[in-house]
């Protein structure tokens, strides 16, 4: 309910702030399990996606951010869930919950690239995304994101307003071709370099065949508070925005 009433009062608000376009929205199911592969070059992102999407998406995050409840409340309301603290490697457990999501017939949303990109072009696509599609027999529609880098910069917390900004949503990809190959590591990486190839046609960002450096092992999959709370509250300084996650 959170995640409908803060769509409701954040998507005029931020449609006045900035001049949002959205291109192939109806290819976008009404129902049903759906990743949604996007590039990642700005913190925004995760908030410019869901406000353009007429279903919930849900993207997961670092389960640090939902153990205080004045944090909680803003990852929540946005869609996003806390990565499974259970097992395995921080990815695994991403894919876990990601799993979880598209099980349940939900829309899933990722990076591939697994971070941000540091310079504003396309890296290497990680296949997470590929093993995700074949094990739940899930569509891929490509999302490229467009003027959210230059409304909001890497290390700026208050963005820019006004700026355009463009979501671009393919056609579904889909890959019952491999549906018996899961676990074939070729297949995987054809997958990945398919979307990847796919979304830099959308973005028209210049490719890097490499993997983009992070930080952590997770970083890319949700978004940092206070630059959340500087996007959705725009009216907010820095130190206000700030404080909103960590008073």
């Amino acid at each position: 309910m959170a995640y409908w009433i803060l769509k409701g009062i954040l998507t005029p608000i931020l449609r006045f702030f900035y001049r949002v376009r959205v291109e192939g929205l109806q290819h976008v199911p009404d129902n049903g399990p759906v990743i949604m592969a996007s590039n990642h070059v700005s913190f925004s992102d995760s908030v410019f996606l869901p406000l353009v999407l007429r279903r919930r998406i849900t993207f997961v995050a670092k389960a640090e951010y939902f153990e205080d409840p004045k944090t909680a409340w803003i990852f929540r309301a946005l869609g996003q869930i806390p990565i499974k603290r259970e097992g395995g490697s921080a990815s695994e457990r991403a894919l876990t919950s990601a799993r979880e999501v598209l099980q349940s017939g939900g829309a899933f949303g990722i990076y591939p690239e697994g971070t941000r990109s540091p310079d504003g072009r396309l890296y290497k696509g990680h296949t997470g995304l590929a093993r995700l599609a074949l094990q739940c027999r899930a569509p891929i529609l490509v999302v490229a994101m467009i003027g959210t880098r230059e409304a909001q910069p890497i290390g700026q917390v208050m963005p820019r307003l006004f700026m355009p900004i463009t979501v671009r949503i393919s056609p579904p990809l889909t890959f019952e071709h491999f549906q018996d190959r899961v676990d074939d590591p070729m297949v995987l990486r054809e997958i990945t370099d398919e979307v990847m190839f796919r979304l830099r046609e959308l973005s028209e960002q210049e490719y890097v065949n490499r993997y983009a450096k992070r930080k952590d092992a997770v970083e890319g999959i949700g978004a940092e508070p206070a630059h959340v709370a500087a996007l959705v509250l725009p009216s907010l300084s820095t130190e206000a925005a700030a404080a909103v996650v960590s008073a």
